[in-house]
């Protein structure tokens, strides 16, 4: 069960982008994620007739790596860590580390 998932709301910890936040739009493999708005870059992209594509320059969110990025507790205002908890049902959720809190999502 991976800490960080899809439509997580994230702040970034290290890096060019650091302090950063955004929401998590892919994982990419196992241990990278996307975040919007955090390492765009700029690419030229070549006009495709046969699809209908105009060329020109697209601005594209690439992957980090997951350790560069922690989860925002909106109750704080800060990044927090992550930990799991097993309810009585047998359900196993995420918590927020610093108040015991159960993460909606």
């Amino acid at each position: 069960m991976n800490k960080i998932r899809k439509d997580d709301e994230v702040i970034v910890i290290a890096g060019s982008d650091k302090g950063r936040r955004g929401r998590v739009t892919a994982r990419v493999g196992a241990d990278h994620v996307v975040v919007e708005g955090v390492h765009t870059v700029r690419k030229n992209v070549r006009p495709n007739p046969m699809k209908g594509e105009a060329g020109g320059v697209v601005s594209r969110d690439l992957a980090i790596h997951q350790s560069n990025v922690a989860i925002y507790n909106p109750a704080t205002g800060k990044a927090d860590r992550i930990g799991f908890r097993i309810l009585d049902g047998g359900a196993k959720v995420r918590v927020f580390k610093s108040s015991g809190e159960q993460i909606k999502g």
